[in-house]
């Protein structure tokens, strides 16, 4: 068990990026909980929906494994609004509160496996020990729901509190809520913009998600009204890409990262992806065709100084596996392997962004 004094005094060197004082003078740690198995603490920002309580979690637990030891468990850091005495309360739902990293997966056109690798990469993170979950933002044509083998599944609505409350899947340990859960295919993508925009946000408002290390959101292909609701609900830690080596998709990936990286939206690019990077037949395993061309990802992440995260290769397995509802990343085998190499290199750019950026604003739309 470990004093809690010399843990306040650890997070004592933790300011806030806004208000330039230390998160203990400021009273934002309520509680504080120190056990055999761990350490849980409660936090209370002034306001639900300070847009920089996930990188204060994320600096809560370095700077205590630092200060600490690397040893100490961090079972759960709690957010709690604080509750002004007097004061007419509003009746408001915090946004994601115990989620720690969004981030969104896109791509500049269809047909690039963007939702094979967000459905992968979840899965992968929760094989290293994270918690994990799925929006399945592509409300034109969610696909998420066969890659788990649940097109029939309904989520449950709680209601409690006059709050409406949707129940994500679990499965392979991932939390996932999906368009697809709702409706037939056939009637999404004939959504007009405003539709759609206003079931993604219902499905971040009222989704339950819980504590959260990751939360990936499976964005249409493109740029759309879909990734503006997003970027203006939610505060995007970062964006991956998903492209193929052809020339033609990654043309499209730059109008992707320009976007992303426009002044108004500003969200940082973790990383490019290259799918499909080139074919190996399932009787020649260490075989490599490249029938799309070769390196056209790993060219352009140098050309936009954009990470190249991950070349993931066009096989059998992976097909079957996407169309079967049993994704490649539960085995352990060689392209299951490339996928927890994927993972790996997106938990290290996460950390790197989180170290040596301000965390990012939610978008502010002026009327």
């Amino acid at each position: 068990m470990l004093p809690k004094d010399k843990i306040l005094e650890a997070l004592s060197h933790i300011i806030h990026p806004d208000k330039g004082k230390d998160i203990v003078s400021l009273g934002m740690i309520s509680e504080i909980e120190s056990g055999d198995k761990g350490i849980s603490l409660t936090i209370t920002p002034e306001k639900s929906n300070d847009p920089f309580i996930s990188s204060i979690k994320s600096t809560i637990v370095r700077t205590l494994k630092d200060v600490l030891g690397p040893e100490t468990v961090i079972n759960e850091i709690k957010v709690q609004p604080k509750v002004i005495v007097g004061k007419k309360q509003e009746k408001e739902r915090a946004v994601l509160p115990g989620v720690t990293n969004i981030i969104a997966v896109s791509s500049g056109k269809g047909g690039v496996g963007k939702t094979t690798i967000a459905v992968n990469l979840a899965i992968s993170l929760v094989r290293k020990g994270f918690s994990v979950g799925l929006l399945d933002a592509d409300v034109y044509g969610p696909s998420v729901p066969k890659m788990f083998n649940e097109e029939k599944y309904k989520p449950e609505v709680r209601r409690e509190n006059n709050i409406d409350s949707i129940i994500p899947l679990t499965k392979y340990g991932v939390k996932v809520l999906s368009t697809g859960f709702f409706v037939d295919p056939a009637d999404a993508v004939i959504w007009r913009g405003p539709m759609a925009s206003n079931f993604l946000k219902q499905l971040i408002m009222q989704g339950e998600w819980g504590p959260l290390d990751y939360l990936l959101v499976d964005l249409p292909p493109g740029t759309s009204d879909i990734h503006l609701t997003l970027v203006q609900e939610v505060p995007v830690t970062g964006a991956i890409v998903v492209t193929t080596p052809q020339d033609v998709a990654l043309a499209d990936v730059i109008k992707g990262i320009a976007m992303f990286r426009s002044d108004k939206i500003d969200v940082p690019v973790i990383g490019l992806v290259e799918n499909m990077s080139w074919f190996t037949p399932a009787e020649l395993p260490l075989s490599k065709y490249y029938i799309f061309g070769r390196d056209g990802g790993k060219k352009l992440s140098e050309k936009m100084n954009v990470p190249l995260l991950g070349q993931i290769p066009l096989v059998q397995s992976i097909c079957e596996g996407s169309d079967n509802g049993q994704p490649v990343s539960l085995t352990d085998s060689l392209t299951g392997n490339s996928f927890m190499d994927l993972a790996s290199m997106v938990i290290e750019k996460v950390e790197q962004r989180n170290r040596e950026q301000m965390p990012t604003m939610k978008l502010q739309i002026k009327k």
